[in-house]
Parts: C-alpha cells; structure tokens; sequence
C-alpha cells in the first residue's frame, strides 16, 4: 500500500510538470500574439502625453506571460513607442494603462480595469469565460489545442480604440458591436 501511494506521488509528478509546461508554451503564444495585435490597434493622439510616451501594457494574472512579453519587447517599438510591460497586482488599478492582459483566474478584475479607464482608450485583452467576456475586446480561446483569438467590436469601441481590419481577418471570430 506504501509502495502504490509512493508511485501515486512520484508518478503524478511528471504529469504536474507537463500541465505547467503546457501553461507556460500557452503564454508563451499568447504573448507573441498580444505583442503583435500593437501595430494594428490605433489608439486616439491625445491618448499619449508626449509624443515620446510609452505605451504600457498591464498583465494581471499571469507572470509567464509578462516574463515572455518582456522579453519579446526588448527594446523593440510599436508604431515609434517603446514598449513598458507593467506585472499587475490583485486589487491594483492602474488608470495609466493602454493594454491590459487579464489571465482567466483573475477575470473578475477585468470589470474594475475598465471603469477605472472610463474615458480614456484602452484595448482589453483576456482568456475569459462567457461572463467576463463581454468587456476583453480581444479574448484568447484555445480550439484544438491551438491559441486562437476573437474580437469583439463593442469593447473596442467602449475602449476608445480602433482594431484594423487586417487584424480583423485573422480572428477566429468578429463579435459585431451592438451599436
């Protein structure tokens, strides 16, 4: 009986190990893409203070992705912007953010983000379930063990940002807004 608990253990190990390396490879694609959607978003011009102004994306909930999104950044810029990747903390809201990634146990702070941006732009980008969905204007979905992504225009309209339409072609789905 010892001997079936200790392999139990041991051998429930391996399995932890790989549903962590999944979770990290997962982020790791989902950072490639978040950095990638910046050159297709247009935020308002009065949205940045300076012309210099970085544009900063918050990542709540999930440190493998920020670790990779940092790296991906580098020194690298987005439509003549550097990149400033800011790791959120649980009841932290920022009003200073342009992006913000909300990982899917989080999800309930996704709500307190946007009313703390109400009025300024912000592109709301998360791995939600239906009920949280409704406010990420992109939102990761994973369909046959591949990273996906659907749009959904009415947050990105109550986000005060434009998504082009090359960007638009490539989701997986286009939520219309319901305006």
């Amino acid at each position: 009986m010892r001997a079936l608990a200790l392999l139990l253990t041991v051998g429930g190990l391996p399995m932890a190990r790989a549903q962590t390396d999944v979770r990290v490879a997962e982020y790791r694609i989902k950072a490639a893409f978040l950095f990638k959607f910046l050159p297709f978003v247009e935020w308002p011009v009065q949205t940045f203070e300076r012309t210099d102004s970085p544009l900063v994306v918050g990542v709540l909930g999930a440190s493998e992705l920020a670790d990779e999104l940092e790296v991906i950044v580098g020194s690298r810029l987005v439509n003549e912007r550097r990149v400033q990747v800011r790791r959120l903390h649980k009841g932290e809201v920022p009003n200073d953010l342009h992006v913000v990634f909300v990982a899917v146990s989080t999800n309930a702070a996704l709500p307190l983000l946007v009313a703390a941006h109400r009025g300024r732009a912000l592109l709301t980008v998360g791995e939600a379930d239906d009920a949280a969905r409704a406010v990420s204007a992109i939102n990761f979905v994973v369909v046959d063990d591949r990273v996906r992504f659907d749009i959904a225009l009415g947050p990105a309209e109550i986000g005060q940002i434009s998504i082009s339409s090359r960007l638009l072609a490539l989701a997986r789905r286009v939520v219309p807004s319901n305006s």
